[in-house]
């Protein structure tokens, strides 16, 4: 299959080592593109919920794709998150390819770009961890009971549904939160000049133009692979949020074109055949 070729990729909330990660969907992304370079940032090893039992081939290949993507000339930068806030000790490391770092600031075609997890606007996280940790068991096992359900519901040949979604959005201090998240990052990009400003954490994948008096900014915010399967690309100086449901439904499509013209030619070349003989 032919490679997309794309300069900049994020990626972010990813929780490898939990029972929602979708390491096969990441996967089958990660196969599907020639990224130049890879942002990675933040909850992409959920340390809070490492287990020493549950650690897939699966979620280990995605390690091994990564490093051997650095290996092939991909720069790759992993920004640290909540999740995986132990790798903060080694914060400016290097080796090769990959940087560790808190955030990050980069010029892309002369406009300014921050990127940083988002978790230093979370109050839970910063002053009652304890409580983060307990609600993030509790996510994993709701994404647990979602995927089961959802199992069924594929075998009735009905939609997925998603729990974690329903009960975000019908509960107001969740949408609250989600808006005074969008609100502070982009306030505080403008008053520092910035005309992009990417974050996770919120696994809320958007791409939305923020203005206030003192000016405007691209918000941005890549997503997860938990619920959302998201990804942003940045390429010929223009971003794409990146759904796995839409590359899901592309490539089904080009699999059924690429079987139907498997067929026809084989009915012409039978077809032949009959009046040779």
């Amino acid at each position: 299959m032919l490679k997309r070729k794309v300069d900049l990729i994020v990626l972010s909330d990813i929780h490898l080592g939990t029972f929602g990660c979708h390491a096969q969907e990441l996967l089958n992304y990660l196969n599907s593109i020639e990224p130049k370079k890879i942002i990675l940032n933040g909850d992409i090893i959920d340390i809070w919920q490492f287990r020493k039992n549950y650690f897939p081939k699966t979620h280990l290949e995605i390690i091994r794709t990564l490093i051997e993507f650095s290996m092939s000339g991909t720069e790759i930068v992993y920004i640290t998150g909540n999740h995986d806030e132990m790798l903060r000790k080694l914060s400016d490391f290097e080796i090769g390819n990959i940087k560790l770092l808190d955030k990050l600031i980069l010029n892309l075609d002369g406009k300014k770009a921050w990127f940083f997890h988002g978790d230093v606007f979370d109050f839970s996280v910063q002053n009652a961890k304890w409580i983060a940790k307990f609600g993030g068991w509790g996510y994993d096992i709701l994404i647990l009971g979602n995927r089961f359900l959802n199992f069924i519901l594929l075998k009735l040949g009905k939609e997925k549904y998603s729990l974690s979604k329903k009960i975000k959005y019908s509960v107001k201090k969740a949408i609250k939160f989600i808006a005074d998240f969008e609100k502070t990052a982009t306030d505080l990009a403008i008053e520092n000049d910035y005309h992009y400003v990417i974050c996770g954490h919120i696994h809320q994948p958007q791409i939305s133009r923020k203005v206030n008096k003192k000016g405007t900014c691209l918000y941005l915010n890549s997503g997860d692979w938990i619920e959302n399967l998201t990804a942003l690309e940045y390429h010929n100086k223009r971003w794409k949020l990146f759904k796995y449901s839409d590359f899901e439904k592309q490539t089904e499509d080009i699999s059924s074109a690429s079987m139907l013209n498997l067929i026809n030619e084989s009915r012409m070349f039978s077809d032949k055949r009959t009046k040779k003989a």
